[in-house]
Protein backbone atom coordinates (compact mmCIF):
# COMPACT_ATOMS: atom_id res chain seq x y z
CA UNK A 1 0.00 0.00 0.00
CA UNK A 2 1.29 3.44 -0.96
CA UNK A 3 1.05 6.50 1.98
CA UNK A 4 0.65 9.86 0.81
CA UNK A 5 2.66 11.45 3.82
CA UNK A 6 1.60 14.99 4.93
CA UNK A 7 4.39 17.06 5.87
CA UNK A 8 5.22 20.11 7.79
CA UNK A 9 4.94 23.39 5.99
CA UNK A 10 7.71 25.30 7.21
CA UNK A 11 10.79 24.89 9.55
CA UNK A 12 9.34 26.77 12.53
CA UNK A 13 5.89 25.05 12.08
CA UNK A 14 8.21 21.76 12.54
CA UNK A 15 10.19 23.72 15.86
CA UNK A 16 7.26 25.31 17.26
CA UNK A 17 5.39 21.24 17.48
CA UNK A 18 8.16 19.61 18.61
CA UNK A 19 9.22 22.27 21.35
CA UNK A 20 5.68 22.45 22.72
CA UNK A 21 5.11 18.79 22.64
CA UNK A 22 8.73 18.41 24.98
CA UNK A 23 7.85 21.26 27.18
CA UNK A 24 4.96 19.71 28.28
CA UNK A 25 3.59 18.98 32.11
CA UNK A 26 6.78 17.68 33.10
CA UNK A 27 8.44 21.06 33.15
CA UNK A 28 5.38 22.82 34.87
CA UNK A 29 3.99 20.13 37.35
CA UNK A 30 7.44 17.49 37.77
CA UNK A 31 10.44 19.30 37.17
CA UNK A 32 9.81 21.82 39.99
CA UNK A 33 9.48 19.23 42.70
CA UNK A 34 11.88 17.51 41.36
CA UNK A 35 14.40 20.02 41.54
CA UNK A 36 13.58 20.74 44.99
CA UNK A 37 13.50 16.81 46.31
CA UNK A 38 17.34 16.64 44.62
CA UNK A 39 18.87 19.53 46.44
CA UNK A 40 18.37 22.58 43.23
CA UNK A 41 21.48 23.43 41.86
CA UNK A 42 23.79 20.25 41.45
CA UNK A 43 20.69 18.28 40.03
CA UNK A 44 19.56 21.38 37.55
CA UNK A 45 22.89 21.08 35.92
CA UNK A 46 22.86 17.50 35.63
CA UNK A 47 19.69 17.63 33.63
CA UNK A 48 20.95 19.77 31.55
CA UNK A 49 24.11 17.45 30.92
CA UNK A 50 21.83 14.68 30.63
CA UNK A 51 19.52 16.76 27.87
CA UNK A 52 22.56 17.59 25.99
CA UNK A 53 24.81 13.90 26.35
CA UNK A 54 21.48 11.74 25.75
CA UNK A 55 18.82 13.44 25.70
CA UNK A 56 19.84 15.16 22.64
CA UNK A 57 21.80 11.97 20.85
CA UNK A 58 18.31 9.69 21.18
CA UNK A 59 16.30 12.44 19.66
CA UNK A 60 18.21 12.80 16.66
CA UNK A 61 18.03 9.27 16.45
CA UNK A 62 14.22 8.83 16.57
CA UNK A 63 13.88 11.78 14.48
CA UNK A 64 16.07 10.06 11.69
CA UNK A 65 14.36 6.77 11.78
CA UNK A 66 10.86 8.46 11.26
CA UNK A 67 12.05 10.50 8.58
CA UNK A 68 13.96 7.61 6.77
CA UNK A 69 10.89 5.62 7.12
CA UNK A 70 8.47 8.25 6.54
CA UNK A 71 6.29 5.90 9.14
CA UNK A 72 4.85 6.08 12.11
CA UNK A 73 6.32 4.14 15.26
CA UNK A 74 5.74 0.63 14.59
CA UNK A 75 5.85 1.19 10.88
CA UNK A 76 9.65 2.36 11.44
CA UNK A 77 11.05 -0.38 13.25
CA UNK A 78 9.15 -3.04 10.43
CA UNK A 79 10.00 -0.56 7.54
CA UNK A 80 14.00 0.04 7.92
CA UNK A 81 14.94 -4.02 9.30
CA UNK A 82 11.74 -5.92 7.37
CA UNK A 83 13.98 -9.04 8.13
CA UNK A 84 13.52 -8.45 11.72
CA UNK A 85 10.17 -7.72 12.70
CA UNK A 86 10.38 -8.28 16.34
CA UNK A 87 11.85 -4.51 16.88
CA UNK A 88 8.50 -3.46 16.42
CA UNK A 89 8.16 -4.45 20.44
CA UNK A 90 9.77 -0.75 20.57
CA UNK A 91 7.63 0.98 18.67
CA UNK A 92 4.50 -0.70 20.42
CA UNK A 93 5.88 0.47 23.64
CA UNK A 94 6.39 3.99 22.18
CA UNK A 95 2.55 3.51 21.19
CA UNK A 96 1.59 2.20 24.55
CA UNK A 97 3.47 4.76 26.60
CA UNK A 98 1.70 7.85 24.37
CA UNK A 99 -1.61 5.99 25.21
CA UNK A 100 -1.24 5.50 28.79
CA UNK A 101 -0.06 9.02 29.62
CA UNK A 102 -2.60 10.94 27.56
CA UNK A 103 -5.56 8.93 29.70
CA UNK A 104 -4.06 10.24 33.20
CA UNK A 105 -2.49 13.67 31.41
CA UNK A 106 -5.63 14.62 30.55
CA UNK A 107 -6.94 14.58 34.38
CA UNK A 108 -4.02 16.59 35.67
CA UNK A 109 -4.75 19.61 33.10
CA UNK A 110 -8.54 19.29 33.47
CA UNK A 111 -7.40 20.53 36.79
CA UNK A 112 -5.43 23.16 35.61
CA UNK A 113 -8.55 24.10 33.42
CA UNK A 114 -10.63 24.37 36.79
CA UNK A 115 -7.83 26.27 38.33
CA UNK A 116 -8.59 28.92 35.58
CA UNK A 117 -12.38 29.18 36.25
CA UNK A 118 -11.70 29.15 39.62
CA UNK A 119 -8.98 31.70 40.33
CA UNK A 120 -11.27 33.53 37.78
CA UNK A 121 -13.86 33.79 40.60
CA UNK A 122 -11.06 34.71 43.24
CA UNK A 123 -11.54 31.58 45.22
CA UNK A 124 -8.58 31.61 47.48
CA UNK A 125 -9.59 35.27 48.96
CA UNK A 126 -9.10 34.73 52.86
CA UNK A 127 -7.93 30.97 52.65
CA UNK A 128 -5.32 29.55 54.98
CA UNK A 129 -2.57 27.51 53.41
CA UNK A 130 -4.58 24.33 55.19
CA UNK A 131 -7.41 25.53 53.61
CA UNK A 132 -5.91 25.94 50.18
CA UNK A 133 -4.55 22.72 49.96
CA UNK A 134 -7.99 21.12 51.27
CA UNK A 135 -9.69 23.28 48.25
CA UNK A 136 -7.46 20.56 45.56
CA UNK A 137 -8.58 17.57 47.79
CA UNK A 138 -11.98 18.21 47.45
CA UNK A 139 -11.79 18.91 43.71
CA UNK A 140 -9.72 15.61 43.02
CA UNK A 141 -12.15 13.94 45.42
CA UNK A 142 -15.11 15.42 43.64
CA UNK A 143 -15.55 12.57 40.68
CA UNK A 144 -18.05 14.08 38.19
CA UNK A 145 -16.20 17.44 38.59
CA UNK A 146 -13.02 15.35 37.69
CA UNK A 147 -14.30 13.75 34.91
CA UNK A 148 -16.08 16.53 33.44
CA UNK A 149 -12.89 18.48 32.83
CA UNK A 150 -10.89 15.45 31.67
CA UNK A 151 -13.80 14.77 28.98
CA UNK A 152 -13.63 18.23 27.92
CA UNK A 153 -9.90 18.66 27.50
CA UNK A 154 -9.69 15.39 25.64
CA UNK A 155 -12.42 16.80 23.39
CA UNK A 156 -9.89 20.19 22.85
CA UNK A 157 -6.86 17.83 21.99
CA UNK A 158 -8.99 15.65 20.01
CA UNK A 159 -10.34 18.47 17.68
CA UNK A 160 -7.04 19.91 16.94
CA UNK A 161 -5.54 16.55 15.81
CA UNK A 162 -8.28 16.02 13.84
CA UNK A 163 -7.75 18.65 11.40
CA UNK A 164 -4.42 17.03 10.46
CA UNK A 165 -1.03 17.82 10.74
CA UNK A 166 -0.37 21.18 8.96
CA UNK A 167 -3.87 22.58 9.55
CA UNK A 168 -4.32 21.35 12.98
CA UNK A 169 -0.74 20.72 14.82
CA UNK A 170 1.13 22.56 13.16
CA UNK A 171 -1.22 25.53 13.41
CA UNK A 172 -2.15 25.74 16.78
CA UNK A 173 0.68 24.36 18.07
CA UNK A 174 2.34 28.18 16.64
CA UNK A 175 -0.36 29.96 18.28
CA UNK A 176 0.35 28.39 21.33
CA UNK A 177 3.78 27.82 21.67
CA UNK A 178 4.31 31.40 21.31
CA UNK A 179 2.10 32.31 23.47
CA UNK A 180 3.73 29.89 26.24
CA UNK A 181 7.21 31.34 25.86
CA UNK A 182 5.26 34.65 26.23
CA UNK A 183 2.92 34.12 29.38
CA UNK A 184 6.04 32.41 31.36
CA UNK A 185 8.93 35.06 30.47
CA UNK A 186 6.25 37.78 31.80
CA UNK A 187 5.85 35.39 34.83
CA UNK A 188 9.29 35.81 35.12
CA UNK A 189 9.50 38.75 34.98
CA UNK A 190 7.06 39.29 37.40
CA UNK A 191 9.04 37.04 39.71
CA UNK A 192 11.83 38.91 39.55
CA UNK A 193 10.36 41.64 41.47
CA UNK A 194 9.50 39.80 44.73
CA UNK A 195 11.75 39.15 47.56
CA UNK A 196 12.84 35.24 47.34
CA UNK A 197 14.50 35.98 43.65
CA UNK A 198 17.82 35.97 45.24
CA UNK A 199 17.12 32.99 47.47
CA UNK A 200 15.55 31.49 44.50
CA UNK A 201 18.59 31.87 42.13
CA UNK A 202 20.66 30.74 44.85
CA UNK A 203 18.81 27.50 45.44
CA UNK A 204 18.65 26.79 42.03
CA UNK A 205 22.27 27.19 40.38
CA UNK A 206 24.46 26.62 43.48
CA UNK A 207 25.26 23.38 43.90
CA UNK A 208 25.04 21.64 46.79
CA UNK A 209 27.83 18.97 46.93
CA UNK A 210 25.96 17.65 50.14
CA UNK A 211 22.97 16.92 48.76
CA UNK A 212 24.36 15.10 45.93
CA UNK A 213 23.39 11.65 45.34
CA UNK A 214 23.51 8.95 42.32
CA UNK A 215 20.45 8.28 41.98
CA UNK A 216 20.08 12.24 41.42
CA UNK A 217 21.77 11.87 38.41
CA UNK A 218 20.06 9.08 36.69
CA UNK A 219 17.02 10.95 38.35
CA UNK A 220 18.05 13.72 35.92
CA UNK A 221 18.95 11.64 33.67
CA UNK A 222 14.88 10.14 33.35
CA UNK A 223 13.20 13.95 33.78
CA UNK A 224 15.01 14.31 30.34
CA UNK A 225 13.38 11.32 28.86
CA UNK A 226 10.17 12.34 29.76
CA UNK A 227 10.85 16.38 29.41
CA UNK A 228 11.86 15.67 25.58
CA UNK A 229 9.36 13.33 24.82
CA UNK A 230 11.30 10.63 24.37
CA UNK A 231 10.43 6.86 24.09
CA UNK A 232 6.89 7.36 23.60
CA UNK A 233 6.93 7.75 19.76
CA UNK A 234 6.05 10.83 19.07
CA UNK A 235 9.65 12.03 17.51
CA UNK A 236 9.61 9.32 15.79
CA UNK A 237 6.20 10.75 13.71
CA UNK A 238 7.00 14.00 14.22
CA UNK A 239 10.24 13.01 12.34
CA UNK A 240 8.09 11.34 9.45
CA UNK A 241 6.39 14.27 8.59
CA UNK A 242 10.14 16.31 8.17
CA UNK A 243 11.15 17.02 4.85
CA UNK A 244 14.69 15.23 3.55
CA UNK A 245 16.21 19.15 3.37
CA UNK A 246 15.63 19.34 7.27
CA UNK A 247 19.14 19.77 9.37
CA UNK A 248 17.97 17.00 11.82
CA UNK A 249 20.58 17.39 14.01
CA UNK A 250 20.66 21.21 14.00
CA UNK A 251 16.97 21.25 14.72
CA UNK A 252 17.43 18.44 17.78
CA UNK A 253 19.53 20.81 19.52
CA UNK A 254 17.33 23.71 18.75
CA UNK A 255 14.42 21.70 20.51
CA UNK A 256 17.07 20.52 23.19
CA UNK A 257 18.03 24.22 24.24
CA UNK A 258 14.62 25.64 24.37
CA UNK A 259 13.55 22.79 27.00
CA UNK A 260 16.54 23.82 28.93
CA UNK A 261 15.72 27.43 28.78
CA UNK A 262 12.01 26.97 29.89
CA UNK A 263 12.99 24.90 32.65
CA UNK A 264 15.11 27.43 33.87
CA UNK A 265 12.25 29.98 33.32
CA UNK A 266 10.00 27.97 35.15
CA UNK A 267 12.00 27.48 37.90
CA UNK A 268 12.50 31.09 38.27
CA UNK A 269 9.25 31.96 37.83
CA UNK A 270 7.86 29.50 40.75
CA UNK A 271 10.77 29.03 43.11
CA UNK A 272 11.24 32.78 43.96
CA UNK A 273 7.02 32.73 44.69
CA UNK A 274 7.68 29.88 47.24
CA UNK A 275 10.78 31.61 49.26
CA UNK A 276 9.24 34.82 49.49
CA UNK A 277 6.91 33.54 51.63
CA UNK A 278 9.38 30.90 53.57
CA UNK A 279 8.02 27.76 52.10
CA UNK A 280 10.19 24.74 51.70
CA UNK A 281 11.14 23.81 48.20
CA UNK A 282 11.09 20.21 48.78
CA UNK A 283 7.21 19.94 47.94
CA UNK A 284 5.59 16.83 45.82
CA UNK A 285 2.95 17.27 43.34
CA UNK A 286 0.92 19.14 45.59
CA UNK A 287 3.09 22.22 44.80
CA UNK A 288 1.25 23.54 41.50
CA UNK A 289 -2.18 23.16 43.10
CA UNK A 290 -2.04 23.01 46.62
CA UNK A 291 0.99 25.59 47.74
CA UNK A 292 1.25 27.93 44.73
CA UNK A 293 -2.13 29.04 44.73
CA UNK A 294 -2.09 30.25 48.51
CA UNK A 295 0.94 31.91 47.58
CA UNK A 296 -0.53 34.01 44.44
CA UNK A 297 -2.71 35.22 47.04
CA UNK A 298 -0.84 36.83 48.81
CA UNK A 299 0.86 38.50 45.40
CA UNK A 300 -0.53 42.21 44.15
CA UNK A 301 -2.57 41.35 41.29
CA UNK A 302 -3.77 37.98 42.83
CA UNK A 303 -6.73 37.55 40.36
CA UNK A 304 -4.73 38.33 37.23
CA UNK A 305 -0.99 36.20 38.26
CA UNK A 306 -3.29 33.37 39.28
CA UNK A 307 -5.17 32.79 35.73
CA UNK A 308 -2.22 33.52 33.80
CA UNK A 309 -0.30 30.81 35.39
CA UNK A 310 -3.25 27.85 35.24
CA UNK A 311 -3.41 28.96 31.41
CA UNK A 312 0.33 28.97 30.90
CA UNK A 313 -0.06 25.47 32.78
CA UNK A 314 -3.30 24.09 30.54
CA UNK A 315 -1.19 25.54 27.27
CA UNK A 316 1.46 23.40 28.42
CA UNK A 317 -0.74 20.36 28.51
CA UNK A 318 -2.12 20.74 25.13
CA UNK A 319 0.94 21.17 23.33
CA UNK A 320 2.24 17.88 24.77
CA UNK A 321 -1.21 16.37 24.98
CA UNK A 322 -1.57 16.97 20.72
CA UNK A 323 0.92 14.01 20.09
CA UNK A 324 -0.01 11.67 22.18
CA UNK A 325 -3.29 11.13 20.08
CA UNK A 326 -1.68 12.26 17.21
CA UNK A 327 0.93 9.07 17.84
CA UNK A 328 -1.47 6.43 18.25
CA UNK A 329 -4.10 7.48 15.71
CA UNK A 330 -1.24 7.49 12.96
CA UNK A 331 -0.04 4.23 14.04
CA UNK A 332 -3.39 3.05 13.54
CA UNK A 333 -4.25 4.55 10.11
CA UNK A 334 -0.71 2.95 8.75
CA UNK A 335 -1.75 -0.63 9.66
CA UNK A 336 -5.14 -0.11 9.28
CA UNK A 337 -5.78 1.21 6.82
CA UNK A 338 -8.46 3.87 9.01
CA UNK A 339 -8.92 7.39 7.85
CA UNK A 340 -8.25 10.34 10.24
CA UNK A 341 -11.24 11.03 11.48
CA UNK A 342 -11.98 7.51 12.17
CA UNK A 343 -8.59 6.70 14.18
CA UNK A 344 -8.73 9.82 15.70
CA UNK A 345 -12.74 9.71 17.35
CA UNK A 346 -11.30 6.34 18.34
CA UNK A 347 -8.52 6.86 20.19
CA UNK A 348 -9.84 9.63 21.86
CA UNK A 349 -12.98 8.01 23.00
CA UNK A 350 -10.59 5.03 24.41
CA UNK A 351 -8.01 7.74 26.46
CA UNK A 352 -10.87 9.21 27.90
CA UNK A 353 -12.55 5.76 28.35
CA UNK A 354 -9.05 4.37 30.35
CA UNK A 355 -8.46 8.21 32.29
CA UNK A 356 -11.81 7.51 34.19
CA UNK A 357 -10.67 5.87 36.94
CA UNK A 358 -7.51 7.90 37.31
CA UNK A 359 -10.03 10.55 37.22
CA UNK A 360 -11.88 8.76 39.95
CA UNK A 361 -8.91 7.72 42.03
CA UNK A 362 -9.33 10.14 44.42
CA UNK A 363 -13.01 9.80 44.53
CA UNK A 364 -12.74 6.04 45.05
CA UNK A 365 -16.02 5.86 42.97
CA UNK A 366 -14.38 2.91 41.28
CA UNK A 367 -11.24 0.36 42.10
CA UNK A 368 -12.26 1.57 46.34
CA UNK A 369 -9.35 -0.94 47.04
CA UNK A 370 -7.00 -0.31 44.83
CA UNK A 371 -4.54 1.58 46.91
CA UNK A 372 -5.21 -0.40 49.56
CA UNK A 373 -3.62 -3.48 48.10
CA UNK A 374 -1.25 -1.66 45.67
CA UNK A 375 -0.06 1.30 47.76
CA UNK A 376 -0.92 4.04 45.67
CA UNK A 377 -3.82 5.32 43.74
CA UNK A 378 -5.05 4.18 39.52
CA UNK A 379 -3.17 7.24 38.14
CA UNK A 380 -0.06 6.89 40.06
CA UNK A 381 0.28 3.57 39.60
CA UNK A 382 -0.47 3.95 35.43
CA UNK A 383 2.18 7.28 35.70
CA UNK A 384 4.75 4.93 37.10
CA UNK A 385 4.33 2.00 34.98
CA UNK A 386 5.20 4.53 31.96
CA UNK A 387 7.85 6.86 33.80
CA UNK A 388 10.37 3.41 35.65
CA UNK A 389 9.51 0.72 32.72
CA UNK A 390 7.86 1.31 29.92
CA UNK A 391 9.54 4.60 28.92
CA UNK A 392 13.29 4.21 29.30
CA UNK A 393 12.84 0.17 28.32
CA UNK A 394 11.30 1.89 24.99
CA UNK A 395 14.67 4.53 24.72
CA UNK A 396 16.79 1.18 25.61
CA UNK A 397 15.78 -0.93 23.36
CA UNK A 398 15.64 2.38 20.42
CA UNK A 399 19.29 2.66 21.41
CA UNK A 400 20.20 -0.33 21.01
CA UNK A 401 18.41 -0.76 17.68
CA UNK A 402 20.16 2.47 16.10
CA UNK A 403 23.23 1.73 17.17
CA UNK A 404 23.47 -1.84 17.06
CA UNK A 405 20.98 -3.08 14.51
CA UNK A 406 20.53 -0.84 12.06
CA UNK A 407 22.74 -0.14 8.81
CA UNK A 408 25.20 2.53 9.57
CA UNK A 409 24.81 3.62 6.31
CA UNK A 410 20.70 4.95 6.94
CA UNK A 411 21.54 7.11 10.22
CA UNK A 412 24.70 8.28 8.12
CA UNK A 413 22.71 9.22 5.11
CA UNK A 414 20.07 11.47 7.16
CA UNK A 415 22.86 13.56 8.56
CA UNK A 416 23.98 16.38 6.71
CA UNK A 417 27.83 16.27 4.50
CA UNK A 418 30.48 17.70 5.46
CA UNK A 419 33.70 17.11 7.35
CA UNK A 420 32.19 18.91 10.89
CA UNK A 421 29.13 16.68 10.90
CA UNK A 422 30.85 13.69 9.76
CA UNK A 423 32.82 14.39 13.15
CA UNK A 424 29.14 14.76 14.78
CA UNK A 425 27.91 11.55 13.50
CA UNK A 426 30.84 9.21 14.94
CA UNK A 427 30.45 11.22 18.01
CA UNK A 428 26.80 10.46 17.73
CA UNK A 429 27.33 6.85 16.46
CA UNK A 430 29.44 6.16 19.74
CA UNK A 431 26.99 7.59 22.35
CA UNK A 432 24.24 5.80 20.75
CA UNK A 433 26.05 2.69 20.97
CA UNK A 434 27.62 3.17 23.80
CA UNK A 435 26.96 5.66 26.40
CA UNK A 436 23.46 5.83 26.40
CA UNK A 437 22.15 1.78 26.49
CA UNK A 438 24.83 1.41 29.63
CA UNK A 439 22.87 4.87 31.44
CA UNK A 440 19.45 3.80 30.83
CA UNK A 441 19.80 0.32 31.61
CA UNK A 442 21.35 1.76 35.01
CA UNK A 443 17.82 4.03 35.49
CA UNK A 444 16.04 0.63 34.94
CA UNK A 445 18.04 -0.80 37.97
CA UNK A 446 17.86 2.20 40.17
CA UNK A 447 14.13 3.12 39.52
CA UNK A 448 12.97 -0.84 39.61
CA UNK A 449 14.40 -0.94 42.91
CA UNK A 450 16.82 -4.13 41.62
CA UNK A 451 19.73 -2.04 42.62
CA UNK A 452 20.42 0.94 45.50
CA UNK A 453 23.26 3.09 44.07
CA UNK A 454 23.56 5.42 46.81
CA UNK A 455 24.10 2.38 48.99
CA UNK A 456 26.50 1.07 46.91
CA UNK A 457 28.22 3.88 46.60
CA UNK A 458 28.24 5.32 49.96
CA UNK A 459 25.45 8.40 49.46
CA UNK A 460 22.32 7.48 51.15
CA UNK A 461 21.44 9.48 53.65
Amino acid sequence: MSHTREHWGSRLGFILAAVGSAIGLGVLWKFPYTVGNNGGGLFLFTYFICIIAIGIPVLIGELLLGRKSQRAAVGAFATLTEEKPRWKVAGWLGVISSFLIMSYYSVIAGWGMSYILMSLSGFYHNLSSTDMASVFQKLSESGSITVFWHFLFTVITMGIVLSGVRKGIEFWSKIMTRALFAILFCLFLYSMTLEGFGKAAHFIFYPDLARFKFSSVLEALGLAFFTLSLGQGIMISYGSYMRKQENIPQMACVIGFSVIIVAILAALTIFPVIFTFGFQPEQGTGLIFKTLPYLFAQLPGALVVSTIFFTLFVFTALTSAIPFIEVVATNLMELLGWSRKKAVLIVAASTFTFGIPSALSNSHEIFRDWQSIYGINFLDTIDNLVSVWIIPIAGLLTAIYIGWVLKRDIPKNEFPFGKKWHFYFLLWRFFIKWIIPITIFLIILQKSGLVDFDYIFGLSR
